[in-house]
């Protein structure tokens, strides 16, 4: 009996002895896990800049329909994204250290998918509005003018923002252009597509009257098409102009652009890279 209760006494103080080790290995690994977790908070941490340093490429969401801002052409035989809006992305990720990488989609869906998070900037001649602030953020405009293009032949036709009552105005989907079409001529006269040389085709064609959208973009077309011009009406607009878009919480990042907005303007480089870009697209 002796003999039992002490073979018992042994085996009891065995499996304390497991026990603990096996409640010291769960704890050593509920404390790796929470270090683990710590370091996932730390990436979430991470500022904009620091995640695209890291990274390493700068992600840039475009509609490249939009001569001179963004646009296709052929560069050493291949076919390339241009503008002056790559150029001000480039020279940003130049800043950054990093490489820069076009993301080309609809114009409308751009705001969609940088709330999302499948770019890091927007910049497509795009406005800040009270619409796009409620999923993403801006910097300060870079470039600010309107216009309209129509067919020369009608050139006399229009000269006042009220000379449009009663004609058929095109604009591009998405863009600040649609509610003031709207306001000016009615809902009921605006035709909104997808695509900018959609506008052109149908402007070309008679089915439009007009084409409202960025003077930049009216004097690209215009440059290689004989029979449009472009013309100043005078239309009045809240938006402070083109602007870059980023998501939302990034306050840092839109304070950085900002100084590489001024920077460029200061020296004088937006202006070059809209010449660069007109020559590029053809406007003379």
């Amino acid at each position: 009996m002796n003999a039992f209760k002490k073979f018992a006494a042994l085996l009891l103080a065995l499996m304390m002895i497991l026990s603990l080790a096996a409640c010291g290995s769960k704890s050593d690994d509920s404390a790796q896990g929470s270090s683990d977790g710590e370091a996932s908070s730390d990436d979430t941490a991470k500022s904009k800049i620091e995640q695209i340093k890291e990274a390493g490429v700068l992600v840039m969401g475009t509609s490249a329909d939009y001569p001179p801002n963004e646009f296709h052409t052929e560069v050493d035989g291949k076919d390339t994204i241009v503008g002056f809006d790559v150029a001000i992305a480039q020279y940003i990720a130049d800043d950054l250290g990093v490489e820069l990488k076009v993301v080309d989609m609809s114009f409308d869906n751009l705001c969609i998918n940088l709330a999302k998070g499948d770019f890091d900037i927007v910049i497509a001649g795009m406005a800040s509005t009270e619409e796009r602030l409620k999923s993403v953020d801006f910097s300060d405009p870079y470039f600010k003018q309107q216009a309209i293009l129509i067919r020369a032949e009608d050139d006399a036709l229009y000269n006042k923002p009220e000379d449009l009552s009663g004609h058929k105005v095109g604009v591009q989907n998405g863009t600040i252009q649609v509610p003031i079409a709207n306001e000016l001529v009615g809902e009921e006269n605006v035709v909104g597509l997808v695509k900018a040389q959609d506008l052109i085709m149908e402007l070309k064609s008679g089915k439009l009257d007009v084409v409202y959208i960025d003077y930049t973009a009216a004097l690209a077309f215009a440059a290689v098409n004989d029979d449009l011009t472009v013309k100043d009406i005078g239309i009045e607009s809240d938006s402070e102009g083109q602007c870059i878009g980023v998501q939302k919480g990034n306050e840092d990042f839109v304070a950085y652009l900002n100084e590489k907005i001024a920077e460029m303007q200061e020296q004088g480089l937006i202006d070059q890279y809209v010449a660069e870009a007109q020559t590029l697209a053809g406007i003379e």
